[in-house]
């Protein structure tokens, strides 16, 4: 019962920081007198152009499309054939639970193609690290870009974020996170080496995992999964173009504007928030002010009309593929029962 109420805590805690963090963007939404805001925030999604918002759909659609073929090259090159069905419907269901567990996607889907495919979850989940590790690499790439293209305006958003202390505090959270890590690393190495039982489940576990991270170096096709890669990059940059442009308060902005709040965006995405969620609130609102002069509420209407589309994206496709997936499930099971 404890672990369970430890994680409770753990996931309440997240969904506090979260309305909390979405209340502060909130309250920097000032109406005129009389106003509400969710009336204004409505405004602002009947005065974007749709045709850009479906645009934005599609490309998040060819994305995971892409995605998905680039996840199951890694799983084919670990020796376990998969679907493409497979493949996307499991990734899209990682989406979906990414909302409500902070990288709880990551471990979701692998078991949703454990139960499509038969592809054994711990071979699974390290190929989805060494995709994390691409998509790294990439995320790197273009927010270097961004710095390159708009060094001196992204320093001085930087800057202007920066707070009395903050080197001291970091030093003390950086301190204090080595202090765990090696308190439990120790007990977890006390447990491995007195339970045969976890010594064998540990060892099983690691033999898989090391098998998918070592699909990267199998791969027959390497050159197409680098242009797979950077495709699902492109897209991604494509996508917040077309959201920009569907808003009158942001169309005036050009790609370099597009590739600073991308970069800003991303980090704001990193946080361990579901989706980003709070931390994408607050963030590029005050880039947006900062970098570009767009007027306070109009940023935060906008940041709140983007994610939410972003969002209502991911849970639309989440939620038809656990309904494909339920589908195809029984219709196995009644396979079996008539063959039986």
């Amino acid at each position: 019962m404890q672990p369970k109420i430890k994680v409770i805590a753990q996931y309440l805690f997240i969904f506090g920081l979260t309305v909390a963090l979405i209340w502060f963007s909130l309250s920097k939404l000032t109406v005129g007198e009389g106003e509400d805001k969710w009336t204004y925030l409505l405004a602002t999604w009947n005065n974007a152009d749709k045709f850009w918002l479906i645009t934005m759909a599609v490309l998040a659609l060819i994305s995971h499309a892409i995605r998905a073929e680039r996840w199951r090259m890694l799983l084919d090159a670990s020796g376990h054939q998969t679907t493409f069905s497979g493949s996307l419907l499991s990734l899209l269901i990682g989406y979906l639970v990414n909302l409500v567990i902070p990288r709880g996607g990551e471990v979701s889907r692998c078991y949703n193609l454990y139960k499509l495919d038969r592809a054994p979850v711990e071979v699974s989940f390290g190929t989805v690290v060494v995709e994390r590790l691409v998509d790294l690499v990439c995320l790197l790439a273009l927010i270097a870009t961004a710095f390159i293209v708009e060094a001196d305006k992204l320093f001085a958003f930087l800057d202007s974020l920066a707070f009395e202390g903050g080197e001291s505090a970091i030093g003390k959270k950086i301190l204090v996170a080595c202090i765990v890590l090696v308190v439990v690393s120790g007990i977890a190495f006390a447990i491995f080496r007195a339970s045969p039982r976890v010594r064998s489940f540990v060892t099983k576990l690691w033999s898989g995992f090391r098998e998918g991270i070592l699909s990267a170096f199998r791969l027959k096709r390497k050159g197409l999964f680098a242009t797979y890669s950077v495709l699902i990059w492109l897209l991604y940059f494509l996508m917040s173009y077309t959201v920009i442009q569907a808003f009158p308060e942001t169309s005036r902005l050009g790609l370099d504007a597009v590739l600073s709040l991308f970069a800003i965006g991303a980090i704001a995405m990193a946080a361990p928030l579901p989706g980003g969620t709070g931390a994408y609130h607050v963030l590029v609102p005050q880039g947006l002010v900062f970098l570009y002069a767009i007027p306070l509420s109009e940023a935060v209407a906008f940041t709140f009309i983007f994610h939410a589309w972003q969002t209502a994206i991911m849970i639309a496709g989440g939620a038809v593929s656990l309904v494909v997936t339920a589908l195809v499930m029984k219709s196995r099971a009644r396979q079996r029962n008539e063959n039986h």
